[in-house]
């Protein structure tokens, strides 16, 4: 590298973002279970509205997404005027970065958070700021206990990836309230569609300045190949963030899928339903095996094994069976293994396999 060209302080300190794998050398018939992905995909009307898509793909898209704003907002009961859509809730978390948190500024989240969140902030120059959680739960005390006159951002994910714990709504907006007054709550509501009836956050937004959602149609509506995210905020922070936000960040094929599935509440109900029910025949069935994990609200399971080596290992048979499921170290977890809920069968031969490897033990 030349010493007169540098990039920007921060960007160099960036580990790179590792999805889930999605093959092992020499191992047909796989079933991965690393990325947390909709087993079932997106519903059919979401199919029918991509292939139509295809009519219009010489012509550039909209720009202010309005159709699906409005949909969004129909469904959700939100002011679609305060509904900004990216290219996954990715770049919304990005925008935020690069809108409110640069050089001298604090970006605080929680130990086992989204990787994305410490990775934004050092992209602008920021400094992460990394919380303590209480047994793999968001701790509201410690992350207040963290902010100052430099805190810009407070990231949680509720339900938390990798944990798939939450925190309850009051807790929430005890959090929102005591922050400084320069500092924007962030809630990832990416998982928020697994838990019944949970509004994500939106009631808070609506009566506060400081707060804004994200969530996605990568995990329940079966859209993650398209990469498609909206978040929600004062109009305030909206408004500055659609100053940045690339005018065609959203193709037409994406706008129409995600339109489409939003609208599709019966499958997301279906999906739900049949995620729930899966979950606490896997998590079961691990326990039984001797594996614990905590009670999960989202659409994966956070499998805990006595040591390192012993969930390395657990991996490594697993991937020998043609299971991939997702190491998790890089979310100061080495000890766990994060699973994805499948479908029936891909849950009972993760199953099936986990106790194979503890009866081998």
């Amino acid at each position: 590298m030349s010493d007169d060209i540098r990039p920007q302080p921060g960007i160099l300190d960036i580990a790179l973002y590792q999805g889930g794998k999605s093959h092992v050398a020499g191992v047909s018939n796989i079933v991965k279970l690393s990325s947390n992905e909709n087993p079932f995909g997106p519903s059919d009307r979401v199919k029918d509205a991509f292939q139509r898509s295809v009519h219009s793909l010489h012509r550039y898209p909209s720009t202010d997404h309005a159709s699906l704003r409005n949909a969004i907002a129909e469904v959700h009961g939100l002011d679609a005027d305060r509904v900004i859509c990216g290219v996954g809730s990715d770049e919304v978390i990005q925008w935020l970065a690069q809108a409110y948190a640069g050089p001298r500024d604090e970006v605080v989240f929680t130990e086992h958070g989204f990787l994305m969140y410490k990775i934004c902030a050092l992209a602008v120059g920021a400094t992460p700021i990394e919380v303590r959680e209480r047994e793999r739960v968001t701790d509201v005390d410690a992350i207040l206990r963290a902010c100052n006159t430099r805190t810009k951002l407070v990231f949680i994910a509720n339900p938390n990836n990798p944990t798939g714990t939450m925190i309850s709504p009051a807790e929430v907006a005890r959090l929102a309230a005591g922050l400084p007054r320069q500092a924007i709550l962030v809630l990832d509501g990416a998982y928020a569609e697994y838990v019944e009836g949970f509004d994500a956050g939106l009631a808070l937004i609506e009566g506060r300045q400081n707060v804004v959602m994200t969530r996605t149609f990568s995990k329940i509506y079966g859209l993650g190949g398209l990469r498609i995210g909206w978040g929600y905020g004062p109009k305030h922070i909206i408004d500055v963030l659609n100053r940045i936000r690339q005018p065609f960040n959203l193709s037409t094929s994406q706008l129409d899928a995600a339109e489409a599935a939003v609208r599709d509440q019966d499958w997301v109900t279906k999906c739900r339903s049949d995620n729930t029910r899966m979950r606490a025949w896997l998590a079961n069935a691990l326990a039984e095996a001797g594996v614990p994990s905590d009670v999960s609200s989202a659409n994966f399971i956070l499998a805990r094994f006595a040591n390192t080596e012993e969930a390395e290992a657990c991996d490594a048979f697993l991937q020998s069976q043609g299971l991939i499921v997702r190491r998790v170290a890089s979310y100061n977890l080495p000890n766990c293994l994060r699973i994805t809920v499948g479908d029936e069968a891909s849950c009972r031969r993760v199953a099936h396999a986990v106790a194979q490897f503890k009866g081998t033990r």
